[in-house]
């Protein structure tokens, strides 16, 4: 059972010159906020909306480890008015780990809050109703033993009334399968096929850290070497920058938050669109005034930032742009002639716009600078290709890049070793499997292999509920057999 931190402080500011109809609308806006970045671990996001009377109280340190025991909770799935009383809402949340808490959250007149606190509910145990579908179609052979337990797995992510579409390839004993359900779109009766691109999300950067690690093969720059010569003179100025290497970048060690404090404040930010005006002045506009709070190298924080960056950088020691490097090095010479930020509808079958947590449909994200964490659009035969492309002894540049990626650099507080962006993990007789995951608000994704073994799982999904869980589940039990 985890254990639910209380944090609560007494509204210093009362709301003036509203009516209470819209003192509620007010507070419904600034929670919505508040559960965008619980659900993205935007810490310091969340931090920002506080109003000064609350962070003359409660250090941004204080709430981070408050906030940690909430996201292991998972996505907030859903959120009801309890009550309102004065200038104080309460919420009854719900999570994925099926747990509800209560939250009460009060709101001053600038829009800032004065108070946050969740809570235990007498019912916070409850599991969390969901659903689920009468029927989905479905394309699956079940000719094995593992084929049937797969597609079993499967179904019980595909019948949630939050879900739509699901496609899974799996690479085990020299056999390619895969197991596709739902519908492109809903009411089309369509399935999706091997070559249906989803979001892939943060699975981009393990593609990120390959192009990283094709520069040091090449022994175009070394992964210890510091990033600050590769800035301009007006971010590089900034001595909280200095320890900052291309290895702490890739391995999430370099001290930077997960989103600069300015990533919602551009011209033009759209909630729904989040990341599509955060550009390179927005992000090196960060940079410049960046105040660290740790020495880089020290801890693993993950960072959306970190990684917009080191594409950047990547960028700039290229000096191409992102898509071409991408292009050039890994695209064409493994043929994945379906993976890219920008869709082509005329040549390539774009899933529709995905579901978020209540199973409505929000639009695909653009990116800008930050496109190296999470911009690129795949399939599952393309992310399978290049799972496949990892089991190879290393002869060719690329291999050898990609074999460094899996070089281990970090222990995390996960209990998880990192290499360059990929998670490693151990099973109890010794056998290793590296993995990343991917999420938008409408996307779930996860790749996993095992070069010993030569096994290989990759799950995408077009809705925002996780597909960690059966990916899991799937992942070792094949490596089990």
């Amino acid at each position: 059972m985890i254990r639910i931190l209380f944090f609560l402080l007494l509204t210093c500011t009362a709301l003036t010159g509203l009516g209470q109809t819209k003192t509620e609308e007010a507070n419904r806006a600034v929670f919505n906020k508040i559960e965008f970045f619980i659900n993205t671990q935007m810490t310091d996001s969340i931090y920002n909306l506080a109003s000064e009377a609350f962070r003359e109280q409660v250090s941004k340190d204080q709430l981070a480890f408050m906030l940690q025991n909430l996201y292991q909770l998972g996505r907030i799935i859903d959120v009801e008015v309890e009550d309102f009383k004065g200038q104080t809402a309460t919420y009854r949340v719900s999570f994925t780990a099926e747990r509800q808490l209560l939250a009460k959250l009060a709101v001053d007149s600038t829009f800032r809050y004065t108070t946050l606190a969740f809570t235990a509910t007498d019912n916070s145990t409850k599991k969390v109703e969901k659903p689920e579908k009468e029927e989905v179609i479905s394309q699956v052979a079940t000719e094995t033993r593992l084929d049937y337990y797969i597609d079993s797995v499967a179904n019980t992510y595909i019948r949630k009334g939050n879900t739509q579409s699901l496609s899974i390839a799996v690479f085990h004993k020299n056999k390619y399968t895969t197991f596709l359900y739902g519908e492109t779109e809903k009411g089309n009766n369509t399935l999706p096929t091997e070559n249906t691109l989803y979001e892939i999300g943060s699975i981009t950067k393990v593609f990120t850290a390959t192009l990283l690690a094709d520069l040091v093969t090449k022994d175009v720059i070394r992964l210890d070497d510091s990033i600050m010569s590769f800035l301009p003179d007006s971010v590089s100025s900034n001595p909280a920058l200095k320890g900052i290497t291309f290895k702490t970048l890739a391995n999430h060690t370099s001290g930077l938050p997960r989103m600069g404090d300015n990533w919602n404040r551009v011209a033009g930010y759209n909630e729904k669109d989040p990341f599509a005006t955060y550009d390179q002045k927005a992000l090196f506009s960060f940079l410049k005034n960046y105040k660290a709070s740790r020495e880089p190298g020290e801890e693993y924080e993950y960072s959306n930032l970190g990684y917009g960056l080191l594409s950047e950088l990547i960028a700039i020691v290229c000096k191409k742009n992102y898509i071409q490097c991408l292009e050039e090095t890994i695209l064409k010479p493994l043929q994945l002639n379906h993976t890219t930020d920008k869709p082509d509808a005329k040549k390539q079958q774009i899933i529709s716009p995905g579901l978020d947590k209540e199973g409505n449909t929000t639009p695909l994200w653009n990116w800008e600078a930050l496109i190296g964490a999470g911009g690129l659009k795949s399939n599952i035969r393309d992310l399978m290709l290049f799972a496949v492309e990892q089991f190879k002894m290393p002869e060719n540049e690329l291999q050898k890049a990609m074999a460094l990626t899996r070089q281990f650099t970090f222990f995390t507080p996960e209990n998880l070793d990192i290499g360059l962006a990929w998670r490693i993990s151990m099973m109890e007789d010794g056998i290793i499997y590296f993995h990343h995951t991917g999420g938008t608000a409408g996307s779930s994704s996860f790749v996993g292999l095992s070069p010993d073994t030569k096994t290989a799982v990759v799950i995408l999904s077009n809705a925002s509920e996780s597909v960690l869980p059966i990916s899991r589940e799937i992942m070792e039990k094949l490596l089990a057999e």
